[in-house]
């Protein structure tokens, strides 16, 4: 027999986390949310950077992240006063774009105007002012640079994803454990979800979270959302001296990243060849650091001449081929399915603000704060690229 609800959630990481909570505080719903691994050990929630920023050129996105920002520094507040554990520890010291040649500089200025529009704090630096402030970078193949002063940074990934999925349960959200293997239609309905072990679920509405996987799930509804796994190899590595205490996150021209974690760093590099990963391919890729990482790091910085990696692991991008954003809303062949997918490495900072979107979405039949109908799957299927320029 099959269990009844009015709302299932295909996947219980931040994205549908956050969407659950969102929904549960509307009276009378029924959420159900299927999660494959409650440890999430292989999660884009628990393998990512754990970073947030506002330097983006797409005036939405910058609004995303801006609502995230604020909901990650006062997301204690959501909670009694003992339970303090959720503070997730936001530390606000900015990401730092470098640019190296005119076009990359023109770049920078285009999207510090866009930013400021949307009430961001991102400043641009001359490379003595860079230098001014962080002296241990080597600023002498720099033109410009900018720096995201306020609401950019990295927080507590788990503490975020753990704390909706306490709110969302403590609002009566249930959470079960299991792989969706089939969507049964009728018509352009989705009647029921078949999961690997043969329960059986119906519901009213269902929602695609599933992060890498939500390509292979909007097939069992027999429509194509171009998502794919993307590998991404992350490094933590030590240096003699512990990283300055105001050291930003830095993203270097050269495809690089990096940014203090604890009294280590923590970098990743942009593959030469970005092609989509197997869904159970999470071996790090231990060649990016000696061939890629380390020499560009050292180049960037002297600090980074002597160092010892201390761990390494690879998680995915929930890819989006189209255009690298996110695919938001219902889609327009299937008149109960709802999507969150493709974030391309920007799932968790756009976790807060996406939820509460997608529970406008679902309620009201519109969106009432923040319009994100931009994102919807017609620009996929017209063929109408929502470009952002600003890629990780």
């Amino acid at each position: 027999m099959a269990q009844a609800t009015d709302i299932l959630i295909i996947g219980g990481a931040v994205i549908g986390s956050s969407i659950a909570w969102w929904l549960s505080r509307e009276a009378g719903l029924k959420i159900t949310v299927i999660e494959r691994d409650p440890t999430y050990q292989q999660a884009s929630t628990a393998l990512s950077a754990a970073s947030i920023r506002l330097q983006f050129s797409n005036p939405l996105n910058v609004a995303i992240s801006r609502f995230g920002a604020d909901f990650i520094r006062d997301f204690s507040s959501l909670f009694p006063e003992a339970e303090s554990a959720h503070d997730l520890a936001f530390k606000e010291n900015g990401y730092l774009f470098l640019a190296s040649n005119k076009e990359q500089a023109d770049i920078l200025r285009r999207n510090h105007v866009t930013q400021l529009g949307q009430g961001a704090e991102t400043v641009l630096l001359t490379p003595d002012e860079v230098k001014a402030r962080y002296p241990f970078l080597n600023c002498d193949d720099i033109v410009l640079a900018a720096l995201g002063r306020r609401h950019e940074g990295w927080f507590d990934n788990m503490g975020l994803l753990s704390g909706l999925k306490k709110l969302a349960r403590r609002n009566g959200v249930e959470y079960l454990q299991g792989e969706v293997v089939d969507l049964v239609m009728e018509g352009r309905r989705i009647r029921r979800a078949v999961l690997r072990d043969g329960r059986v679920l119906d519901a009213r509405i269902f929602i695609n979270a599933a992060g890498p996987r939500g390509g292979k799930v909007a097939a069992m509804a027999d429509v194509e959302i171009p998502i794919a796994p993307r590998k991404r190899t992350t490094f933590v590595f030590q240096t003699p001296e512990p990283p300055p205490p105001d050291a930003p996150l830095v993203s270097d021209f050269r495809g690089v990243y990096f940014r203090p974690e604890g009294g280590f760093w923590m970098g990743a590099v942009q593959p030469e060849q970005d092609r989509d990963a197997a869904f159970d391919d999470f071996d790090p890729d231990y060649a990016q650091f000696e061939q890629m990482l380390w020499p560009r790091l050292a180049q960037r910085a002297q600090i980074f001449e002597a160092i010892r990696m201390k761990r390494a692991w690879a998680g995915h991008y929930a890819f989006n081929r189209f255009d690298q954003n996110a695919i938001i809303g219902q889609h327009p062949q299937v008149d109960n399915l709802i999507l969150a997918n493709g974030f391309s490495g920007h799932g968790l900072q756009q976790a807060p603000a996406i939820g509460r979107g997608i529970a406008e979405l679902v309620v009201h039949g519109h969106y009432t704060s923040l319009d994100l109908s931009p994102l919807g799957m017609e620009r996929i299927i017209e063929g109408r690229p929502y470009l952002e320029e600003n890629i990780i």
